[in-house]
């Protein structure tokens, strides 16, 4: 109706599914990520919850435009059934003839899982998709269980995902729900816009629609904010009431009053501040968003240790590593998934060329990149980024180390790492060096293993880089001459160890002159920094001394 009147090409809040209105904000980033992510493992849950109008349904909407080619998806939009349709749905979605009659539970099972058998064999993933899964009964969600125990002696035969409101979360933390809650591979709660994500949102869908200038002041906006909590779809409903009131007014651009007006019309009652939860699912529930998002989010890099522990003597915690400039947020194009498998390597070395990420990589390269190296110590851990695992390593018996350096460093201290590569014409992005020998490394990208030379590597890498480490009991801090205590016993066990003197003479617990020798023999003897303390370099590198299962770059480093 108003459209000739702005000069669009067509409504930019209609709540129609378009996907040229599609742009993703940092956090539906991180849940299409977390989705993906569930694609690529073998069985079990992956679990998307929101407030109505967030958004689930259109990230969900983007993952099917990503699946690969060799995956089958069963879409069930109406949970509301039994045990028994709920089967007989899934055979119908996976085009699976069923037995004529009523089917019994039994009989259905066995029809799907043959079906799950036969797509295995021909190298076909089968994924089911379960739309408003907070109105399952319990006796549905325990079949859907027993469902992913289908499994050959190498996999499981169906993924199932999850999509629905908060109350499917709490759901599923009660004690009788907690077979399920085990098999959950990976989760993601989609919170509402951010106040600066709902400007970007709006300035985005009027861009599309052919907006020829500005028709929501920042005044406006911030109220938009206010009154629609940040959902998106309460967001297109009360911008497009209001553009029909400014139409209807003769007005240039929206003001607060118009504004104010069109959330008293949609919400049905006098427009304050946030809805609350019911209203705003109420508000909602009838109609489907496309969801168009901006803004992009930030990573710092940090040297996290692990918290300090009363019964060691209370020196400072040195953290000498600056927070370093934040890596520029991806473009939000969706790409398509590729099929290889995280960590595998591509069935012939790949010749050196410019290291590009993977199709996947656009939107998983960080949570492949924690995967990668977490495997190489045998750690199990679910989908996590660099940030939110580095300050939960401690639970891991582990320290996290961000910093800038070069392979000299990574050398000396002889430990796989996480590092962030530019690329000539996109964002960076992240890889895992597992091997570094001579002029070759191999590296783990997303997707794939690569091969090569190290001078590629070092034209693309930022210089910044994350390992870890296993840390000693009761260690926390960079440990200097003078020092008294556990760790400092422990880094004289550990030179004993490396001077062939392990158990031969009583081990102190004061750093003193003679330390400070021997620690400056064991740096000058690995290539380290010669300054006699136990900084986290150092205690990288004795970390490993007699750790037969920490893994290393070569293994006939110093």
């Amino acid at each position: 109706m108003y459209n000739e009147y702005f000069g669009f090409s067509e409504a930019p809040f209609s709540i129609a599914p378009d996907p040229r209105y599609l742009f993703m904000s940092e956090r539906h980033r991180e849940a299409l990520a977390h989705l993906l992510y569930g694609l690529r493992v073998d069985g079990g849950f992956v679990l998307l919850t929101g407030e109505v109008g967030t958004g689930k349904t259109t990230i969900c909407r983007c993952l099917l435009e990503q699946v690969p080619g060799d995956c089958d998806v069963a879409f069930v939009l109406n949970p509301r059934l039994d045990t028994v349709e709920l089967l007989a749905t899934l055979c119908d979605e996976l085009h699976v003839p069923v037995p004529e009659g009523a089917p019994s539970v039994k009989v259905l099972v066995d029809t799907i899982n043959r079906h799950l058998l036969e797509a295995n064999a021909a190298d076909r993933k089968t994924v089911l998709i379960v739309d408003e899964a907070q109105n399952l009964s319990n006796e549905v969600l325990e079949q859907l269980r027993l469902l992913t125990n289908l499994e050959t002696d190498r996999r499981k035969l169906l993924q199932i995902i999850l999509l629905g409101q908060p109350e499917l979360r709490e759901r599923l933390a009660q004690p009788d729900m907690r077979q399920l809650a085990q098999r959950v591979v990976a989760r993601y709660h989609l919170e509402p816009l951010s106040q600066p994500e709902v400007a970007a949102y709006v300035a985005h869908r009027l861009a599309v629609a052919g907006a020829r200038r500005p028709l929501f002041p920042p005044a406006v906006v911030d109220r938009l904010y206010a009154l629609s909590g940040g959902t998106p779809r309460l967001i297109n409903l009360i911008c497009d009431r209001a553009l029909l009131g400014v139409y209807v007014e003769g007005k240039a651009a929206v003001d607060l009053s118009t504004l104010e007006q069109a959330a008293r019309e949609v919400l049905g009652t006098t427009a304050g501040s946030a809805p609350s939860r019911s209203r705003a699912r109420h508000m909602a529930a009838a109609t489907a968003l496309a969801l168009a998002l901006g803004a992009g989010g930030a990573t710092a890099y940090r040297y996290y240790l692990p918290p300090a522990t009363s019964s060691d003597p209370a020196r400072p915690v040195v953290q000498e590593t600056p927070s370093l400039p934040d890596p520029p947020a991806p473009p939000a194009t969706p790409l398509q998934l590729a099929a290889v498998a995280p960590g595998a390597p591509s069935s012939e070395p790949a010749p050196d060329a410019t290291l590009r990420p993977g199709p996947e990589g656009q939107w998983l390269h960080e949570l492949l990149a924690v995967r990668a190296l977490l495997d190489r110590w045998g750690v199990v851990a679910p989908p996590i980024g660099i940030d939110d695992f580095c300050r939960d390593a401690g639970t891991h018996g582990m320290a996290c180390l961000r910093r800038q350096g070069g392979l000299d460093e990574l050398r000396a201290m002889n430990a796989p790492a996480i590092l962030a590569l530019r690329q000539p014409d996109g964002p960076e992005f992240f890889a895992t060096l597992l091997e570094l020998d001579g002029p070759r490394a191999r590296i783990a990208m997303p997707g794939e293993i690569r091969e090569v030379s190290v001078d590629i590597l070092e034209r693309q890498w930022t210089r910044d880089y994350t390992l870890l480490w296993r840390t000693p009991p009761g260690w926390y801090r960079t440990v200097v001459q003078g020092a008294q205590g556990r760790d400092v016993a422990w880094v004289i066990r550990q030179l004993d160890r490396w001077e062939g003197l392990d158990g031969q003479r009583p081990a102190g617990d004061t750093f003193t002159a003679e330390v400070t020798r021997r620690v400056r023999a064991f740096q000058r003897d690995h290539g380290l920094p010669e300054d006699g303390m136990i900084g986290p370099m150092t205690m990288v590198r004795l970390a490993a001394l007699g750790d037969g299962e920490a893994p290393v770059l070569a293994k006939h480093a110093h």
